[in-house]
């Protein structure tokens, strides 16, 4: 066994999905596998990466001499109002890299229209530089920043400055409510355009020989400006730089949402890029970096000796990645069949229709708004839901007369839903449902009892 299979089979107990995995010491591939359908080579969502890119943007205009990183925030946006308060007056762009800004906490609400305006008019907390304040509003208004003066949208300004990367054309970045790019979490790229980004950082900004990011904004951007002791979760960090973390192990490290992770260490030259979905493990995106920086790095770094089964951290150049798959015992199925109602108080208003052997089977809504096609112990990917969106499927009889599926959805919104259903011996259908993700339908999570029909349905 592996590195990669320590670290695949470690975050599958755990409940985690990796995605993809890229790891390169001084640009030569160590390991480069993915999870069909996705891989190094599909569109991911990579949501607070998002936030160095934007602040690399940020660079490059200053390089340009079309800003500078101690131009007040509110210069820049005079029809936000005049007379703010003095501490919001002080804010600078150099304040916003470092998460150094204002506001004790993100301003803006996901279902408000007025996302940018919010950092404006929300009282701040504090005056800048204070203190360190995880703020994705802050990241947001880098990003209008970064549109208003170069005239376009951000996705399309970083597209032409890094052009030599060869970035591959579904390279994008999703819109705020109010037509703002979301430089905070809204990045949308293969895990390769980043591992050729953590290349570019490593040797400096160059590419063959080519000057794509200012060196100096670099080494300020990977250098401490901001103190993160104080984080709950911060003891594994030496501080922030400009939209970047800095851990304590040396190097820096881009880091989002549901285990999203490009990092870079100069002195091995190593580069590491993995995706993952962490959405139904509790604290999962730090456990997640523990098992990569323990498995994956630290053997090349030699702050550990690889496992004692383990030849070292090399493998073949292309690997596949296995799904979770909810524990199935054969000895626990049992047919189930029928039209099942919603029975008393219960946040589900629609019928289900079941038809369940030791082999798989079909769980529906009578409505015809999904239909989970089920092979036990044997994960496959369907189309999901009335939007048919792609996902993975995973079933197994976990436990007597129960039932475990889960369904992970993998396109651009991360999203897990997970049942649990328990044939009883009088005929009940008990189902407890749990939707994970920014979007997740609510309506996926509930607790209910289900009987039978008095009139079978048809075959679903």
């Amino acid at each position: 066994m592996d590195v990669l299979d320590h670290l695949d089979r470690e975050a599958k107990a755990l409940g985690i999905a990796l995605h993809s995995v890229e790891l390169t010491v001084d640009r030569e591939p160590v390991i480069s596998a993915g999870a069909s359908p996705l891989g190094v080579h599909t569109p991911h969502r990579m949501y607070s990466v998002a936030k160095t890119l934007t602040g690399l943007a940020v660079g490059l205009l200053a390089d340009e001499g079309g800003l500078t990183l101690d131009d007040r925030v509110t210069a820049h946006f005079p029809e936000h109002g005049h007379g703010h308060h003095p501490w919001l007056e002080q804010a600078t762009v150099r304040h916003l890299l470092a998460m150094l800004g204002p506001h004790a906490t993100t301003t803006y609400q996901r279902s408000e229209n007025d996302w940018l305006a919010s950092w404006f008019r929300v009282p701040p907390a504090f005056p800048p530089g204070a203190v360190f304040t995880y703020d994705t509003s802050g990241s947001y208004v880098l990003s209008a920043l970064v549109e208003r003066v170069a005239g376009t949208t951000l996705a399309g300004y970083l597209r032409h400055h890094l052009a030599p990367l060869g970035l591959a054309d579904d390279f994008r970045i999703f819109s705020g409510p109010d037509g703002v790019s979301h430089g905070g979490s809204g990045l949308v790229c293969r895990p390769r355009d980043l591992l050729r980004l953590a290349h570019l950082l490593l040797d400096g900004g160059l590419h063959d020989g080519e000057a794509l990011l200012p060196a100096g904004y670099l080494r300020e951007a990977t250098t401490v400006q901001a103190d993160t002791a104080a984080l709950t979760w911060g003891s594994a960090f030496r501080g922030y730089g400009y939209q970047l973390w800095l851990p304590e192990r040396g190097g820096y490290l881009m880091f989002g949402l549901g285990g999203q992770i490009v990092y870079c260490e100069p002195d091995h030259r190593l580069a590491l890029v993995v995706t993952a979905d962490t959405l139904t493990c509790p604290s999962g995106d730090q456990r997640l970096a523990g098992l990569v920086f323990r498995h994956l790095v630290d053997p090349v770094v030699g702050k550990s000796a690889p496992p004692a089964d383990d030849d070292g951290p090399r493998g073949p150049a292309t690997r596949a990645l296995t799904w979770p798959t909810p524990r199935h015992l054969p000895e626990h199925a049992l047919p189930v069949r029928g039209r099942y109602l919603p029975r008393g108080p219960i946040a589900w208003t629609d019928d289900l229709d079941v038809d369940l052997s030791a082999d798989g089977g079909v769980v529906a809504s009578s409505s015809g708004e999904w239909r989970l096609e089920l092979r036990l112990g044997a994960p496959h990917a369907q189309p999901f839901g009335p939007k048919a969106r792609p996902a993975v499927v995973a079933a197994g009889w976990a436990a007597p007369r129960t039932l475990d599926v889960e369904v992970r959805f993998v396109d651009d919104e991360p999203e897990v839903i997970r049942l649990r259903l328990h044939a009883g011996p009088d005929g009940t259908l008990t189902v407890r449902g749990q939707g994970s993700g920014e979007r997740a339908d609510p309506r996926w999570t509930f607790a209910g009892a289900f009987s039978p029909s008095p009139s079978p349905p048809a075959r679903p």
